[in-house]
């Protein structure tokens, strides 16, 4: 299948996209983000993790494009080292936990390279602990942590509580804070200019490639601000249907090689 337009940059989520459900990157997937670069394609990853905790992919996937952690949140180098940083104003911050843990969501803060925790065996710690590939802090209480806080997480199991959570938040904050899920257990606050579709803004100024050049792809509520920025958007298979729907086009699951397959087909076009 050919290409229907032209492709410059290809923007990445990663969990529940690049990598697979046990947060590997298969050998295909690493092979089509090196067939982009073979192509002259430019390649980006943004997440809701911190950029620390994306660093296991760096040198597999050869980045060289700027790394958009908390959703935009924090832009480094390869070497980590900041290129521009959004944080939450302090009172949006203390706002956002107390709204949280009025849900009965726990609540995380990530500032700069650290992970701050109020309980060492809540939901989710050991798990993200694993794929971040490094330790929470634990601490007694936010109320000195939230000066420059780049992401303020609600955490929880019961998804309808975290999807009421996001509803809410995003009526509090209005325009001073953006508020989405980047998992269905996880609702992310971040700076209201740390989203990803500000993401696909970014590159597009710092690399000089039009908006209309450019790729995404994902499987969360929070990619679709940059669905709506993008020439191209990619829904993954196991994306929900409210998510496909904003999609131009959809893959197959994480679990099948379909981020390598959205590659293949509608960008590089060596799929049948």
């Amino acid at each position: 299948m050919a290409p229907t337009r032209k492709i410059s940059l290809v923007l990445a989520d990663v969990d529940g996209t690049l990598v697979t459900e046990d947060k590997v990157l298969t050998a295909r997937a690493q092979a089509a983000v090196r067939r982009l670069g073979e192509v002259g394609i430019r390649f980006a990853i943004t997440s809701g993790r911190p950029p620390r905790g994306m660093a296991m992919l760096f040198d597999p996937l050869q980045l060289t494009t700027p790394i958009a952690g908390f959703n935009g949140g924090l832009f480094v180098k390869r070497d980590l080292s900041i290129v521009e940083q959004k944080t939450l104003p302090a009172d949006v911050a203390a706002k956002a936990i107390e709204l949280i843990r009025g849900h009965d969501l726990d609540a995380w803060v990530y500032r700069g390279n650290d992970w701050l925790i109020t309980k060492a065996n809540a939901p989710h710690v050991d798990r993200e602990a694993w794929t971040v590939k490094f330790q929470a802090k634990v601490v007694a209480d936010f109320r000195d942590e939230l000066g420059d806080a780049a992401k303020i997480v609600g955490v929880s199991d019961d998804l309808d509580k975290v999807k009421r959570c996001e509803t809410d938040a995003q009526a509090a904050f209005g325009d001073r804070a953006t508020a989405a899920r980047s998992q269905p257990y996880y609702l992310d606050v971040t700076h209201k200019d740390a989203n990803k579709g500000a993401v696909v803004a970014y590159l597009s100024a710092h690399l000089g490639v039009p908006t209309e050049e450019i790729a995404t792809i994902g499987d969360q509520p929070n990619d679709v601000l940059m669905f709506k920025r993008s020439g191209l958007s990619i829904a993954m298979g196991n994306a929900s249907d409210e998510v496909k729907a904003e999609a131009s086009a959809t893959t197959e699951s994480y679990n099948d090689e379909g981020f390598a397959k959205a590659m293949e087909r509608f960008v590089l076009g060596s799929a049948d």
